[in-house]
């Protein structure tokens, strides 16, 4: 059966104003571009910590991409919310929802990166020493 989850594809409608956002505004690392056989421009991120990659596939012949509200959404553990929430707002990308404080004491906030995808962004409470 399964051995390793490697990715997941995102179909995005601006290949170059998508990997702004998540290679500047998250941070995350550009592993690979390429242009499929059908002609599709796939690109490659992969978060700090992880293996596993974020496929993101631009094919502009099927027209924009509508993603409807609460389809998927992507979570990613973040060093300091209020450092994100700084940065997301520098470059004027809205947060959707929080800062929220679970019972657990993680706070987490959602924004949108530029297909309206879902994105949450969560900081784990400090470990007590």
């Amino acid at each position: 059966m399964i051995k390793k989850y490697l990715h997941t594809r995102f179909r995005v409608s601006d290949m170059d104003q998508s990997l702004r956002f998540y290679t500047t505004i998250l941070g995350l690392k550009l592993t690979e571009r390429k242009t499929s056989p059908r002609g599709s421009e796939l690109a490659f991120l992969q978060a700090p910590g992880t293996e596993s990659e974020i496929e993101l596939c631009a094919f502009p012949t099927s027209g924009p991409v509508e993603v409807p509200e609460d389809l998927v959404h992507l979570a990613f553990q973040v060093e300091s919310l209020e450092t994100c929430i700084n940065r997301l707002k520098k470059a004027n990308v809205p947060i959707t929802e929080g800062p929220i404080r679970s019972s657990n004491g993680t706070t987490f906030i959602f924004t949108e990166d530029p297909d309206k995808y879902e994105i949450e962004l969560m900081e784990y409470p400090k470990e007590k020493m």
